[in-house]
């Protein structure tokens, strides 16, 4: 796990299926895209509903290079993650940073792990509260500027 990443809470012990899925995220929050992509099966979706899915490792590295190069970082803060066998479900607030600009969005995910490989990434989140967290963030980003400005005239 990167020294951002807010440590995973689970609903009971963790599993190798939670510990995939915490690394993995992890090594994206490091910009680390293909140490992520070893941790997935090579006919991999994922999905960000209701976009169309990827299907494939290839089509997800595209995803994947195309959401980090716009953005400056990402990081997760975990508020909850349960496992029932295969299946891993993660509650979190995700944080996407472009430009100084700092959107925090509640994310839930759901990850398939067989095998030791993740075989299904699909995330949920409200597109209204998504639109709203770059707002907020403009607006927060805008507020520390001006205090910068009028502690150093």
């Amino acid at each position: 796990m990167t020294a951002h990443a807010t440590p995973a809470r689970t609903t009971g012990e963790t599993t190798p299926e939670i510990d995939l899925v915490v690394e993995f995220l992890a090594r994206l929050e490091g910009g680390d895209i293909p140490g992520a992509l070893d941790l997935m099966s090579e006919d991999a979706v994922y999905q960000n509903v209701p976009l169309p899915p990827d299907r494939g490792k290839a089509a997800v590295r595209r995803t994947l290079e195309r959401m980090m190069g716009v953005g400056d970082g990402f990081r997760v803060e975990y508020d909850n993650v349960a496992a029932n066998g295969p299946v891993v479900l993660t509650e979190r607030t995700d944080i996407l940073s472009v430009r100084g600009v700092n959107a925090r969005f509640w994310v839930c995910g759901t990850f398939e792990v067989h095998d030791g490989r993740i075989t299904l990434w699909r995330d949920r989140f409200d597109w209204a509260d998504f639109t709203f967290a770059w707002v907020r963030g403009g607006a927060r980003a805008v507020r520390r500027a001006v205090r910068r400005r009028l502690d150093h005239p």
